[in-house]
């Protein structure tokens, strides 16, 4: 039952604490502590905010109004939710039907989190989760046990993380997988490795802002088999990442309201939600809302609002202060959610976030609350239906995770395809063809006969211009007679009414005009050595290049007293004698030197040699 702020602070002694240590206390959507609506508790974000392919975690911490976290000991505050509230709130069990493991993956390490876990399983009564018993484990992003440095508020996430996952699903092995950093790099690998370490379920509690290039990121979440949650965001509208990854459940947030008996009792959407339509990300097959072309966010939701938020025990200091914390934020909902799929035990046979989609009557709607402002568009305001800020709704049961309870277990994927275009760009001269590779790649069995169109291009001709399931064709562009330009193009494969669609970019350049006729000059021999008075000759020759048929006027400069010449053919289009006649060179001093220069001038063409003269 929820108790006021004021009997709260009766009934528990709060230690605020000056001296900060680790955490950037930043709200939900500002830089200083917050509050819904001027009312309820303040709180804080624990880490810094997200940023472009860095994620920030997204626990929300009630504090004071000065931001200092408000933390209990010996015991969980009165005010936060403990296990049996969430069991009862969202109809779920307490074990798993069959053995699963929840991957948690965070940023930087906590160094007590077996320890803390301890703590809050004997605190709530739940089996102890030890690596010794071989529930429990911790490893770096590849595997290793050479963890990455503490980080205050990035341990308070992985407190929540964990000890949310393990309160929920109390027969899951639970696996930590820490990054060395919170680049979305690091993340990534840390989240491969927890699939390659056998991970059913993972749980990301953390976000970054949305950016040009995120889609290169895809891979590290396409994992079929494994169903991975992540936090819609804590901002209120806007959309965040990997939350708008095509492979994840995205989770939304809600201020969960209980009956006196602990049972659900009513939801509306929390203010801080992230939600909205991305502007990178291809919208999945399973979402139907008209009103984003793209990814909308978030699929389902759960408590986040830190009024309502969870009990967690951290010994490692944040703010200054250890014990028992209030968190809430999306950094609550997505462990939820990702241990609800482990309660359902079957996420190896569901399709990313389609889940819940087909399985709605398992599902708490969500209809009032908001998160912003959006023109009042279903991406910022709770109604009856999908919405943004709590997507489907809230789980009741597991009907719509996997399992069986409040609704059907959803059914198998359905094939499907997609079209890829190869190269996605390319360049060629006007009159040359333009040859890209179209493909279809085939997913769950589909074997239907897929037909090639194009539009975009001034023509084009496939080869073969259908195929049966997975497959490949040519599609060959001539471009003579077209004028140069880019040409944006969109291939789209057709099997029945179905459309899968691909882009790329074609470029024609106009052709180069011809290379213009010229000519080099060359004198032989470059030096001599020459008597004060005497006569030498030399053999200039002008070679022409691309076609040039013209004359070159010949001229010598640089002679210096006692030094003429004269050419025997002038103008020449190959060859001439330079006769150079000395008369008491260099004043017929000894190793006197001079240098000669031989120009050819034709029209606007000039091209030189030297001759080295040394006078004995």
């Amino acid at each position: 039952m929820r108790k006021s702020i004021a009997l709260v602070l009766s009934a528990i002694s709060i230690a605020i604490i000056v001296a900060a240590s680790g955490g950037t206390a930043a709200g939900a959507g500002g830089n200083g502590p917050m509050r819904d609506g001027g009312h309820g508790f303040w709180f804080v974000r624990a880490c810094g905010a997200p940023g472009l392919a860095v994620g920030a975690c997204g626990a929300q911490v009630v504090t004071n109004s000065a931001g200092k976290p408000m933390v209990t000991n010996p015991s969980p505050p009165p005010s936060a939710y403990g296990p049996a509230q969430f069991h009862a709130a969202y109809n779920v069990p307490t074990t798993a039907p069959s053995a699963q493991t929840i991957a948690i993956v965070d940023a930087y390490d906590d160094p007590n989190i077996e320890a803390d876990l301890a703590t809050f399983s004997s605190n709530f009564g739940l089996p102890q989760c030890t690596t010794a018993n071989g529930c429990f484990k911790k490893v770096n992003q590849v595997g290793g046990t050479s963890y990455p440095a503490a980080d205050a508020g990035w341990s308070l996430e992985i407190s929540l993380d964990v000890e949310i996952a393990h309160a929920m699903c109390q027969n899951c092995k639970i696996l930590l997988v820490e990054a060395s950093t919170s680049s979305l790099a690091n993340l990534g690998a840390a989240e491969n490795e927890a699939v390659a370490l056998g991970a059913n379920e993972i749980s990301n509690s953390w976000s970054a802002t949305e950016f040009s290039s995120e889609s290169s990121f895809e891979s590290y979440f396409n994992h079929p088999g494994v169903a991975i949650t992540a936090s819609s965001g804590d901002n209120g509208y806007g959309t965040q990442y990997p939350a708008a990854s095509r492979y994840v459940t995205a989770v939304g947030g809600t201020t969960l309201n209980l009956n006196p008996d602990g049972t659900w009792k009513s939801e509306t959407a929390w203010s801080g939600s992230g939600s909205g339509c991305s502007r990178y990300i291809t919208k999945p097959s399973w979402q139907t809302d008209t009103g984003c072309l793209r990814r909308s966010e978030a699929d389902v939701s759960a408590d986040a609002d830190p009024n309502t938020g969870a009990a967690v025990y951290d010994s490692v200091a944040y703010q200054g202060s250890s014990g028992w914390f209030q968190v809430g934020g999306t950094s609550l909902s997505s462990p939820l959610i990702a241990s609800i799929y482990a309660l359902g035990g079957n996420a190896s046979s569901l399709n990313a976030g389609s889940a819940p989609y087909a399985n709605l009557s398992s599902l708490h709607d969500v209809t009032s609350g908001s998160n912003g402002s959006c023109g009042g568009s279903y991406l910022c305001t709770a109604k009856a239906g999908y919405d943004g800020p709590t997507g489907l709704g809230t789980p009741n049961g597991l009907g719509a995770f996997g399992g069986t309870g409040g609704g059907s277990p959803p059914p198998p994927p359905q094939p499907d395809y997609s079209v890829g275009v190869s190269p996605s760009s390319s360049t060629v001269t006007v009159g040359a063809n333009a040859v890209f590779n179209v493909t279809v790649s085939a997913t769950n069995g589909f074997s239907s006969e897929v037909d090639f169109s194009q539009t975009g291009l001034p023509n084009g001709a496939f080869s073969p211009t259908f195929v049966n399931g997975a497959g490949s064709s040519t599609l060959t562009v001539s471009t003579s007679g077209v004028a140069p330009g880019s040409y944006p193009f969109t291939v789209t494969g057709t099997s029945g009414t179905t459309t899968r669609t691909a882009s790329g970019t074609l470029v024609v350049q106009a052709q180069a005009p011809p290379p213009q006729g010229d000519f080099s000059i060359s004198v032989s021999p470059t030096s001599r050595t020459i008597l004060p008075t005497s006569t030498s000759t030399y053999t200039v020759t002008i070679t022409p290049t691309n076609g040039f048929g013209g004359s070159v006027t010949l001229s010598a400069s640089g002679l210096a007293t006692g030094l003429s010449g004269s050419f025997s053919t002038n103008p020449t289009s190959s060859t001439s004698t330079f006769t150079l006649v000395a008369k008491n060179a260099g004043g017929g001093r000894f190793g006197s030197r001079a240098t000669i220069t031989i120009t050819g001038t034709s029209g606007a063409l000039s091209h030189s040699a030297t001759i080295s003269i040394f006078v004995l």
